[in-house]
Protein backbone atom coordinates (compact mmCIF):
# COMPACT_ATOMS: atom_id res chain seq x y z
CA UNK A 1 0.00 0.00 0.00
CA UNK A 2 2.84 2.42 0.83
CA UNK A 3 6.43 2.49 -0.37
CA UNK A 4 8.80 5.29 0.57
CA UNK A 5 12.26 5.31 -0.99
CA UNK A 6 15.02 7.57 0.39
CA UNK A 7 12.62 10.31 1.52
CA UNK A 8 14.25 13.59 2.52
CA UNK A 9 12.49 16.79 3.51
CA UNK A 10 14.41 20.01 4.11
CA UNK A 11 12.70 23.27 5.03
CA UNK A 12 14.16 26.76 4.91
CA UNK A 13 14.45 28.90 8.02
CA UNK A 14 16.17 32.15 8.98
CA UNK A 15 18.87 30.10 10.66
CA UNK A 16 19.40 28.02 7.53
CA UNK A 17 18.01 24.76 6.14
CA UNK A 18 16.31 22.38 8.60
CA UNK A 19 16.42 18.67 7.80
CA UNK A 20 13.09 17.20 8.92
CA UNK A 21 13.30 13.79 7.21
CA UNK A 22 16.68 12.23 6.48
CA UNK A 23 16.51 9.26 4.16
CA UNK A 24 13.33 7.34 5.07
CA UNK A 25 12.83 3.90 3.52
CA UNK A 26 9.58 2.18 4.45
CA UNK A 27 7.18 -0.40 2.99
CA UNK A 28 3.71 -1.01 4.44
CA UNK A 29 1.55 -3.91 3.26
CA UNK A 30 -2.14 -3.75 2.42
CA UNK A 31 -4.26 -4.41 5.47
CA UNK A 32 -1.38 -3.86 7.88
CA UNK A 33 -1.75 -1.77 11.04
CA UNK A 34 1.36 0.27 11.81
CA UNK A 35 2.04 2.03 15.10
CA UNK A 36 4.38 4.96 14.44
CA UNK A 37 6.16 6.07 17.59
CA UNK A 38 8.97 8.42 18.55
CA UNK A 39 9.67 11.57 20.59
CA UNK A 40 8.06 14.92 19.81
CA UNK A 41 9.80 16.59 16.89
CA UNK A 42 11.12 13.31 15.50
CA UNK A 43 9.32 13.76 12.17
CA UNK A 44 6.36 11.38 12.64
CA UNK A 45 3.62 13.81 11.66
CA UNK A 46 5.67 15.14 8.75
CA UNK A 47 6.21 11.60 7.53
CA UNK A 48 2.47 10.99 7.70
CA UNK A 49 1.88 14.20 5.71
CA UNK A 50 4.21 12.84 3.02
CA UNK A 51 2.20 9.60 2.94
CA UNK A 52 -1.00 11.62 2.56
CA UNK A 53 0.41 13.75 -0.24
CA UNK A 54 0.01 16.85 1.93
CA UNK A 55 3.76 17.48 1.99
CA UNK A 56 6.14 17.00 -0.94
CA UNK A 57 9.56 15.51 -0.16
CA UNK A 58 12.69 17.38 -1.18
CA UNK A 59 14.09 14.13 -2.49
CA UNK A 60 12.97 10.50 -2.85
CA UNK A 61 10.03 8.55 -4.22
CA UNK A 62 6.53 8.10 -2.78
CA UNK A 63 4.29 5.29 -4.01
CA UNK A 64 0.75 4.93 -2.64
CA UNK A 65 -1.66 2.18 -3.65
CA UNK A 66 0.62 1.16 -6.52
CA UNK A 67 0.93 4.65 -7.98
CA UNK A 68 3.94 6.98 -7.96
CA UNK A 69 2.64 10.27 -6.53
CA UNK A 70 6.01 11.97 -6.05
CA UNK A 71 5.62 14.56 -8.77
CA UNK A 72 1.85 14.94 -8.88
CA UNK A 73 0.45 18.49 -8.83
CA UNK A 74 -1.54 19.72 -5.82
CA UNK A 75 -4.78 19.27 -7.74
CA UNK A 76 -3.69 15.82 -8.88
CA UNK A 77 -2.89 14.79 -5.33
CA UNK A 78 -6.23 16.09 -4.05
CA UNK A 79 -8.04 14.06 -6.68
CA UNK A 80 -5.88 11.00 -5.93
CA UNK A 81 -6.68 11.14 -2.20
CA UNK A 82 -10.44 11.06 -2.74
CA UNK A 83 -11.73 7.61 -1.95
CA UNK A 84 -8.22 6.23 -1.34
CA UNK A 85 -6.98 7.93 1.84
CA UNK A 86 -8.90 8.80 5.00
CA UNK A 87 -7.29 11.01 7.65
CA UNK A 88 -8.20 11.27 11.34
CA UNK A 89 -6.68 14.22 13.21
CA UNK A 90 -6.17 14.81 16.92
CA UNK A 91 -8.30 17.99 16.79
CA UNK A 92 -11.18 16.42 14.80
CA UNK A 93 -11.23 19.18 12.11
CA UNK A 94 -14.99 19.04 11.67
CA UNK A 95 -16.76 21.91 9.89
CA UNK A 96 -18.59 23.71 12.74
CA UNK A 97 -21.45 25.03 10.59
CA UNK A 98 -22.33 21.56 9.30
CA UNK A 99 -24.22 18.79 11.06
CA UNK A 100 -22.61 15.44 11.77
CA UNK A 101 -24.37 14.02 8.72
CA UNK A 102 -23.17 16.85 6.48
CA UNK A 103 -19.60 16.54 7.75
CA UNK A 104 -19.50 12.83 6.90
CA UNK A 105 -21.13 13.40 3.53
CA UNK A 106 -18.54 16.00 2.40
CA UNK A 107 -15.92 13.60 0.96
CA UNK A 108 -18.63 11.53 -0.70
CA UNK A 109 -20.13 14.62 -2.33
CA UNK A 110 -16.68 15.66 -3.57
CA UNK A 111 -16.48 12.26 -5.26
CA UNK A 112 -19.82 12.90 -6.95
CA UNK A 113 -21.61 10.15 -5.01
CA UNK A 114 -25.37 10.56 -5.48
CA UNK A 115 -26.02 8.49 -2.33
CA UNK A 116 -23.69 10.61 -0.18
CA UNK A 117 -26.18 11.32 2.60
CA UNK A 118 -27.53 7.78 2.79
CA UNK A 119 -23.98 6.40 3.06
CA UNK A 120 -23.05 9.07 5.61
CA UNK A 121 -26.05 8.10 7.74
CA UNK A 122 -25.01 4.44 7.62
CA UNK A 123 -21.45 5.27 8.68
CA UNK A 124 -22.69 7.35 11.61
CA UNK A 125 -24.83 4.42 12.70
CA UNK A 126 -21.77 2.14 12.50
CA UNK A 127 -19.84 4.42 14.88
CA UNK A 128 -22.78 4.61 17.30
CA UNK A 129 -24.12 8.04 16.34
CA UNK A 130 -27.24 7.09 14.41
CA UNK A 131 -29.31 9.32 16.68
CA UNK A 132 -26.98 12.33 16.44
CA UNK A 133 -26.95 12.96 12.69
CA UNK A 134 -28.51 16.44 12.92
CA UNK A 135 -26.29 17.69 15.74
CA UNK A 136 -23.54 20.22 15.10
CA UNK A 137 -19.96 19.65 16.35
CA UNK A 138 -20.49 22.18 19.16
CA UNK A 139 -23.37 20.03 20.45
CA UNK A 140 -21.24 16.89 20.59
CA UNK A 141 -18.72 15.68 23.16
CA UNK A 142 -15.07 15.24 22.18
CA UNK A 143 -15.54 11.50 21.83
CA UNK A 144 -18.61 11.98 19.65
CA UNK A 145 -16.76 14.46 17.46
CA UNK A 146 -13.95 11.97 16.95
CA UNK A 147 -16.51 9.31 16.02
CA UNK A 148 -17.85 11.69 13.39
CA UNK A 149 -14.31 12.27 12.15
CA UNK A 150 -13.74 8.51 11.97
CA UNK A 151 -17.01 8.01 10.07
CA UNK A 152 -15.99 10.76 7.65
CA UNK A 153 -12.60 9.13 7.05
CA UNK A 154 -14.16 5.70 6.47
CA UNK A 155 -17.22 6.72 4.45
CA UNK A 156 -15.51 6.62 1.01
CA UNK A 157 -14.20 3.10 1.82
CA UNK A 158 -10.52 4.10 1.51
CA UNK A 159 -7.74 1.54 1.36
CA UNK A 160 -5.61 3.63 3.73
CA UNK A 161 -6.39 5.38 7.02
CA UNK A 162 -3.86 7.78 8.55
CA UNK A 163 -4.52 8.68 12.20
CA UNK A 164 -2.41 11.30 13.98
CA UNK A 165 -2.79 10.99 17.78
CA UNK A 166 -6.56 10.38 17.42
CA UNK A 167 -7.04 10.13 21.20
CA UNK A 168 -4.82 13.09 22.13
CA UNK A 169 -7.74 15.36 23.06
CA UNK A 170 -9.82 12.69 24.78
CA UNK A 171 -9.94 11.27 28.29
CA UNK A 172 -8.56 7.76 28.79
CA UNK A 173 -11.89 5.92 28.77
CA UNK A 174 -13.26 7.76 25.73
CA UNK A 175 -9.95 7.34 23.91
CA UNK A 176 -9.98 3.61 24.56
CA UNK A 177 -13.49 3.35 23.07
CA UNK A 178 -12.40 5.24 19.94
CA UNK A 179 -9.34 3.04 19.48
CA UNK A 180 -11.34 -0.16 19.95
CA UNK A 181 -13.77 1.07 17.30
CA UNK A 182 -10.96 2.06 14.93
CA UNK A 183 -9.20 -1.30 15.16
CA UNK A 184 -12.49 -3.19 14.83
CA UNK A 185 -13.47 -1.34 11.64
CA UNK A 186 -9.94 -1.59 10.25
CA UNK A 187 -9.98 -5.36 10.70
CA UNK A 188 -13.50 -5.76 9.28
CA UNK A 189 -12.70 -3.77 6.14
CA UNK A 190 -9.11 -4.85 5.60
CA UNK A 191 -7.97 -1.24 5.61
CA UNK A 192 -4.32 -0.30 5.98
CA UNK A 193 -3.84 1.80 9.13
CA UNK A 194 -0.95 4.08 10.05
CA UNK A 195 -1.37 5.31 13.61
CA UNK A 196 0.85 7.95 15.22
CA UNK A 197 0.82 7.61 18.99
CA UNK A 198 2.84 8.33 22.12
CA UNK A 199 1.08 5.45 23.88
CA UNK A 200 3.35 2.37 23.91
CA UNK A 201 0.44 0.10 24.83
CA UNK A 202 -1.60 1.38 21.92
CA UNK A 203 1.30 0.97 19.48
CA UNK A 204 1.73 -2.61 20.71
CA UNK A 205 -1.78 -3.43 19.48
CA UNK A 206 -0.67 -2.79 15.90
CA UNK A 207 0.83 -5.47 13.66
CA UNK A 208 4.15 -3.65 13.65
CA UNK A 209 5.83 -0.64 15.22
CA UNK A 210 7.95 1.88 13.34
CA UNK A 211 10.19 4.03 15.55
CA UNK A 212 11.20 7.44 14.23
CA UNK A 213 13.96 9.58 15.71
CA UNK A 214 15.67 12.68 14.30
CA UNK A 215 14.00 12.24 10.93
CA UNK A 216 15.16 8.66 10.47
CA UNK A 217 13.60 5.27 11.08
CA UNK A 218 15.32 3.93 14.15
CA UNK A 219 13.62 0.53 14.12
CA UNK A 220 11.00 -1.27 12.07
CA UNK A 221 9.88 -4.88 11.98
CA UNK A 222 9.45 -6.71 8.69
CA UNK A 223 6.12 -6.20 6.88
CA UNK A 224 3.50 -8.89 7.51
CA UNK A 225 3.74 -10.44 4.05
CA UNK A 226 7.52 -10.57 4.23
CA UNK A 227 7.35 -12.31 7.60
CA UNK A 228 4.76 -14.76 6.30
CA UNK A 229 6.92 -15.56 3.29
CA UNK A 230 9.95 -16.16 5.47
CA UNK A 231 7.94 -18.41 7.76
CA UNK A 232 6.68 -20.42 4.80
Amino acid sequence: MIRLDDIHLTLKSRAGPVNILRGIDLAIDRGEAIGMVGPSGSGKSTLMSVMAGLEKPSRGRVEIDGQDVTHMSEDGLATFRRGRIGIVFQSFHLIPTMTALENVAVPLELMGDKDAFDKAARELKVVGLGARTEHYPGQLSGGEQQRVALARALAPQPGLILADEPTGNLDAATGADIIDLMFSLQAQRGTTLVLITHDAGLAARCDRQVRVRDGRIEASGAPILARAGAAG
